[in-house]
């Protein structure tokens, strides 16, 4: 099987990397990729947003399968041109895309398959943003309604904090603050029958013990041993299954992969969120305990014959990632420094290994900083200690100047605070 994954962050790094152990795979390619990318899949300069672009490209390498990686190319429509030349696409329509693209369509969807999540308001002027703040009081949870890479919610005690963020977007979901910790859940869907992945926990905020500004995710880990193991069958229950059948119901089928942000409440099980594709950085944990060749998964899932896919294969083991994030990231990032230590961090145990985010090589060979969130250092374990400490052990070797990470991914879990 040929197979084109468009994107190149490290979630891309990740699926590439998975299907480059993949036997099933005769050839891997990745359009626009990374530096570590480059490693593993053959790269293409494309526009991700371009659908035709990238339906084009496509068909020239002979694609059998095209994994659309981020949001906006799926919310653009990428999937739909891929599906229109004949190519099996991995990856929603744009319709069935407006589930992240929209907060507002998503909680219309929820509302209608009868799925649990907070209560809101969607408003669109600051008198109406003013009423839903008195509304629900602090904690205020204010959402950007559109795409804003991760970091378009503010959760905040500051009603003017709050306020400011509200009107600075054109349409903004508030809604009440959820209690409990949270839960991520991908699921593999034809549009039909919903498989569902591992549980995994992200860590959103930027520094230890959930200080700082929220952003797209400094770290994950998998399993959750402190989570009910009846979990995953009551979501897919109450989340999954109904609202993929909401959106085949509205002609609109969901295809592709479905996340659900899930936070687990003193009333239960609340969804905080869905997202149309894998998530960064939970899909490095989910894919490295997934041993199912992942091919065959994502091109069942494009081919409407999930139903009679195998049950999938999990290690018995954790996985954790780390994230590396550039000087002042979540804010304006700086970029242009150099990378060191990756080799000996590759090398260091044989369990952990480095998924590019923001890199990019240079003409002498250097490999450089090019984004906020740099690289995800990913290790595996027999149980969430020996993996915190082989991930931690990768990161010590990497040299970023001025970077940053957080110390504490997976920590409370693994009983070390």
């Amino acid at each position: 099987m040929k197979v084109l994954v468009i994107g190149g962050g490290a979630r891309e790094h990740a699926l590439c990397r998975s299907l480059s152990h993949d036997p099933d795979v005769s050839a891997l390619h990745c359009a626009p990729g990374n530096a570590g990318i480059a490693e593993v899949a053959e790269l293409h300069q494309v526009d991700a947003l371009d659908g035709p672009a990238v339906a084009a490209l496509a068909a020239e390498l002979g694609a059998d399968l095209v994994v659309v990686g981020p949001e906006a190319p799926l919310v653009a429509g990428v999937a739909d041109a891929v599906r229109a030349r004949g190519i099996a696409a991995f990856g929603p329509s744009a319709e069935a895309a407006r589930l992240e693209g929209s907060k507002a369509f998503a909680k219309d969807v929820m509302a209608a398959a009868n799925v649990p999540t907070a209560r809101s308001y969607v408003c669109t002027t600051p008198e109406e943003v003013d009423e839903a703040l008195d509304a629900f009081g602090a904690p205020y949870v204010v959402k950007d309604d559109g795409l804003a890479a991760g970091k378009g919610v503010v959760v905040t005690e500051d009603v003017e904090a709050a306020r400011r963020h509200a009107l600075a977007c054109d349409r903004v979901v508030i809604e009440e603050f959820l209690d409990g910790p949270e839960v991520s859940l991908f699921a593999v869907t034809d549009g039909e029958t919903v498989v569902p992945l591992q549980p995994a926990q992200d860590f959103k905020r930027a520094y230890d013990a959930d200080e700082g500004p929220n952003t797209g995710g400094m770290g994950a880990y998998s399993p959750l041993p402190w989570a009910d193991p009846k979990l995953v069958d009551e979501v897919m229950e109450t989340v999954l299954q109904p609202t993929v059948d909401e959106l085949r119901r509205r002609g609109t089928p969901f295809s592709g992969l479905l996340y659900a942000g899930l936070a687990i409440t003193s009333r239960g099980v609340r969804v905080i969120e869905f997202n149309a594709r894998f998530g960064d950085p939970e899909t490095q944990v989910v894919l490295a305990r997934l041993r199912t060749p992942l091919s065959g998964l994502l091109y069942a899932a494009a081919t409407d014959a999930l139903i009679s896919f195998p049950p999938l294969r999990w290690s018995d083991g954790a996985a954790v990632t780390v994230v590396i994030a550039s000087h002042n990231y979540p804010g304006t990032p700086r970029t242009g420094d150099p990378i060191e230590g990756l080799d000996e961090a590759e090398q260091h145990d044989g369990h952990a290994y480095v998924l590019h985010a923001g890199t990019k090589r240079a003409e002498s060979g250097e490999i450089l900083s090019a984004g906020g969130r740099v690289l995800s250092v990913t290790a595996t374990g027999p149980d969430l200690t020996a993996a915190r400490t082989r991930a931690y052990g990768a990161v010590s070797l990497i040299r970023l100047a001025d970077s940053h990470h957080r110390a504490d991914i997976a920590a409370k879990a693994a009983g070390e605070a």
